[in-house]
């Protein structure tokens, strides 16, 4: 981790993070593509509990990511001890928190449902779906947390074998239970967590193998400490994972005026964007351990210069499939739903708008890892709440009001490009203490 070439390294391990994250986002596009076979409100309601499976993600990336950089840090400056112990901290403490969720979920169905956005026609296929997600909450939430720590060992081929072996799964179900077994959209819900439960069993049995650092309940030992250091790790994944979820909500309700057709068109052209900025974000996850180890070690030229190829690398490659799905946009959205006229109208124009803004993610994304991975949490959480709090929710509300459907369709594309410009002085500024040789002590471990 501290002598390989920086660009063979981060190579090595992005490709498991990478085909990790594409195939945990292509198992929500069947979602969608399978229930887009029912029907138009049928295929709403997935998009409208996307921002529930959200709220899940944000809160396991909290855990995960705040765990999972520290982890990576004490493994770098040798400190086994510490390491494990937060290793069992964040994995019980989400599955505890999971187990909350799950509860107050079946407790307030409906009210949750519309909250999220629900119309009348979409309610019962919302809580037929919901209902199965609130089910797997506490396992999804635990999975999570072992993929980070798993990947922020190094260890990112084995979290790799965890997502893909519940992605292949969950496509093979989504078939079966949602028109052989006649369950509808549940099936679908169901397959979901089915898949989810055999990716955390593999990953909970990887956490066993020779070179990682086994889960224990013995070695689970909260204290204030441990979680100032997960929140000083996980807050801006916790902020902007947990802001997309309010962003999709109010995403969702700005477009339920202009019906359920504009309400399942943003839920597809959410779900195509996920699926494109998948490869980013491994990309990413794959620089992120080799930045954490080289940054405990104090081999900051590395740390900046794996930074730089990854920039270079996601510039190039976000532009061309913005190329490429601008030009083909409405043959994209077709394959989600050709019958129906307006949502392949809306969808195709909203995909479009969003390619505008592909090219600026990699400045942005890369600028919030390197942030947060070494600690550096206010201008980490800063810019993780830019683009879908800060710029997002104001725009919402306003651009609807002046252009209609429009506004609604070009909204994520314009915050996007006001987050790229917040992050150019917050990249620049990481950059600049690399340069001066930053201080350790923030990554002192906690106190026993």
């Amino acid at each position: 981790m501290t002598e390989t070439p920086v660009e063979r390294l981060v190579c090595r391990m992005a490709v498991p993070t990478i085909i990790s994250m594409m195939i945990t986002t292509f198992y929500n596009m069947a979602d969608t593509f399978f229930v887009g076979r029912i029907g138009t409100s049928a295929t709403a309601a997935v998009g409208i509990i996307f921002s529930l499976m959200a709220i899940i993600q944000a809160i396991g990336f909290f855990f995960g990511q705040g765990s999972g950089n520290y982890i990576s840090r004490r493994m770098g400056a040798q400190d086994a001890e510490a390491a494990s112990r937060m290793a069992a901290t964040g994995f019980f403490s989400a599955l505890i928190a999971g187990g909350i969720i799950s509860v107050l979920g079946f407790c307030f169905l409906t009210p949750l449902a519309r909250l999220l956005g629900a119309t009348d026609t979409i309610l019962p296929y919302a809580e037929d779906y919901m209902r199965y997600i609130l089910l797997g909450t506490p396992y999804m939430m635990a999975s999570l947390v072992l993929n980070n720590q798993l990947r922020l060992q190094g260890n990112a081929f084995y979290a790799m074998i965890g997502l893909v072996s519940g992605g292949v799964l969950n496509i093979g179900l989504d078939p079966l239970l949602i028109f052989g077994a006649g369950m509808g959209i549940s099936g679908a819900a169901l397959a979901t967590i089915l898949s989810q439960l055999a990716s955390f069993c593999i990953l909970l049995a990887g956490c066993n193998r020779k070179g990682t650092l086994p889960i224990r309940i013995r070695k689970f030992s909260p204290s204030l400490a441990r979680y100032r250091a997960i929140m000083g790790g996980g807050l801006p994944s916790l902020g902007r994972q947990g802001l997309a979820s309010v962003a999709t909500v109010c995403l969702n309700v700005a477009a339920g005026p202009y019906g359920d057709s504009a309400i399942a068109a943003m839920s597809i052209v959410m779900r195509i964007t996920n699926f494109s900025g998948s490869a980013l974000l491994g990309f990413g996850q794959g620089f992120q351990p080799v930045c954490g180890f080289n940054y405990g070690a104090k081999r900051y030229d590395r740390v900046k210069r794996a930074f730089w190829f990854c920039i270079r690398v996601a510039a190039v490659a976000m532009t061309a499939l913005a190329v490429v799905e601008f030009i083909f946009a409405p043959d994209i959205i077709a394959l989600f739903r050709a019958d129906d006229a307006e949502l392949l109208a809306v969808g195709a124009q909203a995909l479009r708008f969003q390619c505008i803004s592909f090219p600026l993610l990699g400045w942005i994304i890369l600028c919030n890892m390197i942030l947060q991975n070494l600690g550096k949490t206010v201008r980490a959480s800063v810019l993780a709440v830019a683009r879908q709090g800060m710029f997002f929710l104001p725009l919402i509300l306003i651009l609807p009001a002046h252009f209609g459907l429009l506004g609604v369709e070009m909204c994520q594309a314009v915050s996007d490009a006001l987050a790229f410009v917040l992050a150019i002085p917050l990249g620049r500024s990481i950059l600049k203490e690399l340069d001066a040789g930053p201080p350790q002590a923030a990554i002192k471990p906690p106190a026993p």
